[in-house]
């Protein structure tokens, strides 16, 4: 066949909203066995898809395996009740001296059912926190592993946690006396329970739990300005959440000057700036940060130059969180 039949017989190319589509149907029909490596249709959706598995890579993961210490399998014996046909075991190596990490159960990556958009309707509410660990979890957890004096002996709570890595995570390195990992979402609030129970050796001292925290109910009494600090990743990408979410950030903080808010959040288009005309329309004072780790900044400067090919498709709007600090106006305290 000469060149010019070859070309007509190949398929033309598909338009980036008909592989989103892709990705969407093989996260409702992905069952334990994986696709064959060499479907043409993966290569495609791994190209637009605008994320990757373990995000800038900061927290290593591995499925656990026979190599792990005898601690970390009798962790693995203990969620073998837990898992479902669709869950796996992750290993999670934080960046500490003493070498400590965190089992974690979620989904396979790209992998939700139509239970689970059952109850996005019901609850009014998303599913990104089943779909997969994202970019910006792996940095908020890497930068409060390594600012734990921010936590010591204070009140914390994170908000849309997914899987919960960031909020065991300061668990898991900080003294802070209590840490409270919430989801709007019951499914993923499941998961973040068995996370807490799968990790509790490692918390110390410290209180962990688990709650179901919709932005757009009413909070309960006991958790109204409770917080030294709250924490997110990746929360301000719906615009109809982020009144919301602002005023929920708002209730939850200590009417203190040292009470603050974190999140770690791309710019997605204007969401970032429109999330921020809320927190002023509020009463917030806020503080945006592009360059606050120099480890995370030199990975981005890496990968814009494409000295790093591993994150294929990388766009900094969608994958490179800024750091936004919220916190009282000053004057309140003077």
């Amino acid at each position: 066949m000469d060149k010019g039949g070859m070309d007509a017989a190949r398929p033309p190319p598909r338009s980036p909203a008909s592989l989103r589509w892709s990705i969407l149907r093989k996260s409702l029909l992905r069952r334990p066995s994986s696709s064959a490596p060499d479907d043409p249709s993966d290569v495609s959706t791994k190209n637009v898809s605008r994320k990757r598995g373990g995000g800038f890579n900061l927290i290593p993961c591995h499925p656990l395996d026979d190599s792990d210490s005898v601690e970390v399998l009798e962790a693995t014996l203990r969620a073998k009740d837990l898992v479902g046909p669709r869950d796996v075991c992750i290993r999670y190596k934080l960046p500490l001296e003493n070498g400590s990490g965190l089992v974690m159960i979620q989904r396979m990556e790209d992998c939700v059912d139509l239970n689970d958009f059952e109850i996005s309707t019901r609850y009014d509410i998303d599913t990104t926190g089943l779909v997969c660990s994202w970019p910006s979890e792996d940095v908020l957890a890497y930068f409060c592993v390594n600012h734990p004096l921010m936590f010591r002996s204070k009140r914390v709570i994170e908000l849309g946690s997914g899987y919960g890595l960031a909020g065991l995570a300061i668990a898991a390195s900080s003294d802070a006396q209590e840490v409270v990992i919430s989801d709007g979402n019951p499914n993923v609030v499941d998961y973040i329970q068995h996370n807490i129970s799968l990790n509790a050796q490692v918390f110390g001292a410290t209180k962990v739990q688990s709650m179901i925290l919709h932005w757009n109910q009413d909070l309960v009494s006991d958790v109204l300005s409770s917080f030294d600090v709250v924490v997110a990743s990746d929360c301000t990408f719906f615009l109809q959440f982020h009144e919301s979410l602002a005023c929920t950030v708002k209730s939850l903080l200590k009417r203190s000057e040292a009470s603050e808010a974190i999140f770690l959040s791309p710019k997605r288009g204007d969401s970032l700036v429109k999330f921020i005309e809320k927190i002023k329309e509020i009463g917030l004072d806020y503080k945006l940060l592009e360059n606050y780790d120099t480890h995370v900044w030199n990975i981005h400067q890496k990968l814009l130059k494409g000295d790093d090919s591993t994150w294929a498709n990388y766009d900094p709007d969608h994958c490179y969180p800024l750091l936004l600090r919220m916190t009282f106006p000053a004057h309140e305290y003077k």
